[in-house]
Order: C-alpha cells, then sequence, then structure tokens
C-alpha cells in the first residue's frame, strides 16, 4: 500500500526530494505501507497553491460552499469502511471501534460544518455598523496518529466551510486515512488548491508549516511540549495559533454516586481507544470509605475487556500505536510500582496469550498520591490511576493540580450537587453521570491543554476573522 505522493493545488504530486517512509502495522509490527516524507520546499509549494486559491474561494458563496461539503460527505459515507479499515492498519484501533466511533465521528464534522454554515451570519448589524465575518486565509493543520481522521475532518470542516484554504500534515505515524480523505475530496470537485496535504515528520514539515510567512494561521492537536515549539515558531509572523494538547483529566465519584457502575463506567471510558486519549478520565477520585469497593469493581472492569486482533470484531481494545509508545507507558507502569501504588488490575508487560504487537495490559493502581508520576504525567496509554479523598474541597484541589486542563468527569445521584462541582473544575468541558460526547459544544482546554476552541460553532469561528464596516 505505498502512498508515494503529496496533494497539491487539485491533483497527486512527487515529493520535491525522494524520501521514504515505513507505516507499521502495530498488531504485527510488520511494515505494510510506505509514504514520502515532505520537505520545505513542498510545503512551499502546498502553500503557494492555498495562497493562490484563497483569492477566488474565500469570495465563494455560501450555497457553493454547502454543495461541496455535501459531494464531501456522500463520498466519505461510501467509503467510511475502507476508511475505518485504514485506520485499523495504522494505527490499531479495533474494527468495530474504528467504524462505530473513529470514522463516524470525523464524517459528523462534514455535517455539522455544513449545519453551521447554512445559518451563519456572516453580516450583523451593529452599533452604528457592520460587523462581517470573513475568512482568515491560509491555514495550516497539523493533526495527531490516535485519532487520525477525526482530528482532519475536526479541522478541515470548518477551515473550508468558512472559505479559507489548507495546508494538511497528518501524522506520518498514521497518515493512510487521511490520504483516503484526500481521495474523496478530489472527487467532490473541490477547487484546486482549496485543500493540500504534504506527509512528514514534525521537525520537518510540521515547523515549516507553523512558520511558513503566508499561512495566517496554524491549528495543531498533539502535545503540550509539541504545541509550544509551534506557538512559539508561529509567533515571530504573529499568525494565530489554535492549539488541543495534553490532559490528565479527574474523575470524581462523589459518595452518593453508584460506587460499583461509577467505577466501572471510568475504567473503560479510560481504556477507550486503548487509553490514548487527550480527555481520558485517567485520575479517578474516590471517597476513601469506598476503596475496597472501588478496587473490586475496577477488576472486574478491566476482565471484561477483550485484548486481542484488531481486525475481530470481538476485539475491545487492540495494540498502542508505536514501539516507542509501547516503551513509555511501560515505563510508568514500572514507575507506579516503583513509588508504592497498589496494583489493583493488570501491570507491567505484553499480555501472554500474545507474543507480537505492541499490546499493554490495561493497568489499575490504587493508593496513589497526587505527587506520583502516573498521577501527574499524561500516560496516553490504558492506565487508570485511582486516588482518595475525604472532602469535595480535597477533590477539587486534587483535581485542579495539574498543568492540564481539557476535560473533567463528576458523578453523583444529585444533578445539582454534579452541576456545583462541575462549575469549580479548571478545565475546557465536564461530563456529568455518563453524558455523551457532543461534538456540536465547544472542545479546548484551559491552561496547557491548550487555546480555542474546536467543534461545532465555536470551531467554526476559529477559522474567521473580524471586521467593523462603520458608516
Amino acid at each position: 500500500m505505498d502512498k508515494l505522493k503529496f496533494y497539491i493545488d487539485g491533483g497527486w504530486v512527487d515529493p520535491a526530494v525522494p524520501s521514504t517512509l515505513g507505516v507499521v502495522n502495530p498488531a504485527t509490527e510488520e511494515t505494510f505501507a510506505r509514504i514520502s516524507l515532505g520537505s520545505t520546499q513542498d510545503v512551499d509549494r502546498a502553500v503557494a497553491a492555498a495562497r493562490a486559491a484563497f483569492i477566488t474561494y474565500s469570495e465563494t458563496s455560501v450555497e457553493q460552499r454547502l454543495a461541496w461539503l455535501a459531494r464531501i460527505i456522500e463520498g466519505f459515507r461510501a467509503r467510511l469502511p475502507e476508511l475505518a479499515h485504514t485506520m485499523t492498519l495504522e494505527m490499531g484501533a479495533p474494527i468495530t471501534f474504528a467504524t462505530e466511533r473513529q470514522a463516524t465521528v470525523a464524517l459528523f464534522h462534514f455535517e455539522e460544518a455544513a449545519r453551521v454554515l447554512a445559518d451563519f451570519p456572516f453580516e450583523e448589524r451593529m452599533g452604528a455598523g457592520i460587523v462581517r465575518h470573513e475568512p482568515i486565509g491560509v491555514c495550516g493543520l497539523i493533526t495527531p496518529w490516535n485519532w487520525p481522521l477525526n482530528q482532519v475532518a475536526s479541522k478541515v470542516a470548518p477551515a473550508i466551510a468558512t472559505g479559507c484554504t489548507v495546508v494538511v500534515k497528518p501524522s506520518e505515524l498514521a497518515p493512510l486515512s487521511a490520504m483516503l480523505l484526500a481521495e474523496v475530496i478530489d472527487d467532490a470537485g473541490l477547487p484546486p488548491g482549496v485543500f493540500n496535504l504534504v506527509n512528514g515528520d514534525g521537525p520537518t514539515v510540521g515547523e515549516a508549516i507553523a512558520a511558513h510567512k503566508d499561512i495566517d494561521m496554524v491549528s495543531f492537536t498533539g502535545s503540550t511540549a509539541a504545541g509550544i515549539r509551534v506557538a512559539k515558531l508561529a509567533a515571530d509572523t504573529v499568525k494565530r495559533v489554535a492549539q488541543e494538547l495534553g490532559g490528565k483529566s479527574a474523575n470524581i465519584i462523589l459518595s452518593d454516586a453508584d460506587i460499583r457502575s461509577s467505577v466501572i463506567a471510568g475504567v473503560h471510558a479510560c481504556n477507550t481507544n486503548a487509553g490514548q486519549n487527550c480527555q481520558s478520565p485517567t485520575r479517578m477520585l474516590v471517597h476513601r470509605s469506598q476503596r475496597e469497593a472501588a478496587f473490586e469493581a475496577a477488576q472486574a472492569a478491566i476482565a471484561s475487556i477483550r485484548l486481542g486482533d484488531p481486525l475481530d470484531p470481538a476485539s475491545t481494545m487492540g495494540p498502542l500505536v508505536s514501539q516507542a509508545q509501547f516503551d513509555k507507558v511501560q515505563g510508568l507502569i514500572q514507575a507506579g510500582i516503583d513509588e508504592g501504588a497498589t496494583l489493583v488490575a493488570g501491570g507491567p508487560g505484553r499480555p501472554v496469550e500474545l507474543n507480537r504487537g505492541y499490546y499493554v495490559r490495561p493497568t489499575v493502581f490504587g493508593d496513589v498520591t497526587p505527587q506520583m508520576r502516573i498521577a501527574r504525567e499524561e500516560i496516553f496509554g490504558p492506565v487508570l490511576s485511582i486516588i482518595g479523598y475525604e472532602t469535595e474541597d480535597e477533590a477539587i484541589e486534587i483535581a485542579n493540580d495539574t498543568p492540564f486542563g481539557l476535560a473533567g468527569f463528576v458523578q453523583s445521584k444529585d444533578p445539582e450537587r454534579a452541576r456545583k462541582l462541575a462549575r469549580r473544575i479548571r478545565a475546557g468541558r465536564v461530563y456529568l453521570n455518563g453524558a455523551a460526547f457532543d461534538r456540536s459544544l465547544p472542545f479546548g482546554g484551559y491552561k496547557q491543554s491548550g487555546n480555542g476552541r474546536e467543534f461545532g460553532v465555536f470551531g467554526f469561528r476559529e477559522y474567521l476573522e473580524v471586521k467593523a464596516v462603520l458608516g
């Protein structure tokens, strides 16, 4: 499955300098595809195409852009099984999850962008003048491997809906689903130069996008360390920077909640996508009087996880994405043991029944203190820390004692009590009592979890400038 070309200015083109990288199937540890790694010359070519296309595309009507979005949506639906299968191969998401969540929620972003676009007030009378909302320009979009298609769609859909043009760099670890999306967009007839895709690594292509003088905005999803680098590079050209970075979300289970069902749900939420989620509830706060009940429920939840071949529809957890991610998670599991946390379930090493693949045993630690590494660092794997508390004030103090602020979770039989606590959590989203992930509502973080918002009308506005016209 070689995909050695880039999509620039409405066609598939060869890289300026030939350089290839193998794409590894994390379930087999075998290379199954090759891509090209781009250079600054490829970024320059893509940006030039996007800049030229912006002149006319930014003036297209809402009706024209809705028609293109409708064709993208139609093409996406037709190829959804192929897109899901590709993500299973490139990053290990179980095929059922890849189909029902990874691919389906990516499609939603195009549907949501069309919904917002249809009724968005691009021009409003205000005071003595008019306020206009105009597309910001050329957008550089840098996306991660954990939700490879979802993260591309969450940026591309609102960008092209608002009238912007884009240069996309998917993760080099999981680039193939984004390349299939480029085919869908090409088939939809979007004008040349509106959508461009250049594969490559962060230090070369990612940094070239962030620093490029002719890019007006960069939207980045990834680690906080990489986000800091992007922001510094973008500062010299004073471009807009939108970032969705790391997380270490707390799940506060209040004493009046059903402890067993709350813990079981929390364990499964932590292990979704093999724990490779920025908003995973990886710190579970349990009243100290409920310690034993929480441990028993966590063990039952872990026992129900089906770890195995991600192409098997019965598997509920696949491997981590890479050897590097496997090694990082193993190191943090060992750190939890070394620092004295109680191993409730799982532990170090690959599951005994699997002799290849970057599989990690889903792990739960109890008696974790807030200063342990597993309580402070974003692990990005199936590792949960259970932390005890005595009072609601202590729970809030623990929940907010983190440089991150992407999400929070509260469980209580009293909805008003849960909402009252939610207002005290310093995070961009708080889920109460297992609420579903609503992609029409704004998503983004406080503190070192980023800035700006994605999804729905708030994500739409990120790609717009505001102009006042007086008189």
